[in-house]
């Protein structure tokens, strides 16, 4: 079950929930590693008003840096037994994932690809004890995102979310989940860039969800990892663990220290609406109003998105778009695929007018002015 992404600059695999050790799917090309920075230049010592040089000072005793260990080491306990209560894994008959305990009436956090196409699955808690039957609520595969409903909540503790825009790059962050299985485990690192788009390609187990504002972090995610939690060191969730990069030069392997997590203002949005309504009804997410896909060209490279449906009422029937039409790029920004086009548009919002070039079946283009949509949360 595991599957790929693919980012503005290169592709990455999702990571599925399953117990899956091998990677799948497209992969991440990766620059060579920046080299160490420079050791910084020694301070000249200093001299005495005779300009004579003075002694140097002492260094500071190094009994200093075990206190500092220490408690660094306490924080971390501190959290990982106050949160890894709230994870859970969840297994459906294809595989395994994480999921968070959402809320004291048993709704549990996960990522939609986690459950894929099951509508019944078992929840077990970080420690132990009996699975407890589940059903889905609600899939928003386009986010990946989903919410699960225990039957018997009792003695599920809700964990804390935080508010993700307050991430700062270089924060350290731990990563909670189930990877290949083994439950309750915990990586750690540190937010390693803010605002990423990312997408997963279609294919028969993915529906090509985008994920925009992506949370980059060099803390370890590996199968079984998805749907978990990404928790800061005041102990709150601050992202939902979901994909992870592979290294065309290390066969297909995973790119160490290069994962992404939906933030959770994200998620607990679209969770809130999933509990409250059932559906997800303001995706805040923006969308042309056609199906389609990649066309490759006569050189064997994608060559745009084709047009197979126009959605009635949309803004790509407004403006003229037809079926056959091939969508070659929005406001100057070429859409070769699918996964570029969901990324231009991930960066957009509703209600926006965009210029989209178009090429038809008889070989010419157009310009067309498209007011954007909402993306359906169905």
């Amino acid at each position: 079950m595991l599957r790929s992404l693919i980012t503005g600059l290169a592709a990455a695999a999702l990571l599925a929930g399953c117990g899956s050790a091998t990677p799948t799917g497209a992969a991440l090309r990766v620059a060579a590693s920046p080299a160490a920075p420079a050791t910084p230049p020694a301070t000249p010592p200093a001299t005495s008003p005779a300009g004579s040089p003075t002694a140097p000072t002492p260094a500071a005793p190094s009994a200093a840096v075990p206190g500092s260990v220490q408690s660094l080491e306490a924080a971390y306990e501190r959290v990982i037994t106050d949160v890894l209560p709230s994870i859970v894994q969840i297994n459906t008959k294809v595989g395994l994932g994480s999921g968070i305990v959402y809320d004291a009436g048993g709704h549990i956090l996960t990522n939609a690809h986690v459950v894929g196409k099951a509508t019944k699955m078992t929840v077990t808690t970080a420690g132990g004890g009996p699975s407890r039957p589940a059903r889905l609520v609600k899939a928003f595969e386009a986010g990946d995102l989903a919410v699960v409903k225990v039957d018997d909540p009792r003695g599920l503790r809700p964990a804390r979310f935080g508010d993700s825009s307050k991430l700062r790059v270089g924060q350290i962050v731990l990563a909670m989940g189930n990877p290949l299985g083994l439950s309750g485990s915990v990586t750690e690192g540190i937010v390693s860039a803010l605002g990423r788009t990312v997408t997963e390609p279609q294919n028969p187990d993915s529906t090509g969800a985008t994920i925009s504002g992506a949370i980059q972090t060099s803390a370890a995610i590996n199968p079984g990892n998805s749907g978990g939690a990404l928790v800061d060191l005041s102990g709150q969730v601050v992202g939902i663990p979901t994909l992870a990069a592979l290294d065309p030069d290390l066969g297909g392997g995973a790119a160490p220290g290069i994962g992404f997590a939906i933030p959770s203002n994200t998620a607990t949005d679209i969770a809130g609406q999933i509990v409250k309504q059932g559906k997800v009804t303001n995706s805040h997410r923006a969308a042309i109003g056609i199906e389609g896909s990649t066309i490759i060209g006569s050189d064997g490279r994608p060559s745009g998105v084709g047009v197979a449906r126009v959605l009635k009422g949309g803004g790509a029937e407004k403006a003229g778009i037809r079926a056959g039409d091939v969508i070659v790029s929005v406001n100057g920004t070429q859409t070769p695929t699918m996964a570029a086009l969901a990324e231009t548009l991930a960066q957009l919002k509703p209600g926006e007018q965009v210029k989209i070039e178009v090429r038809h079946a008889d070989g010419s283009t157009s310009t067309v002015a498209v007011t954007l949509g909402e993306l359906s949360g169905d």
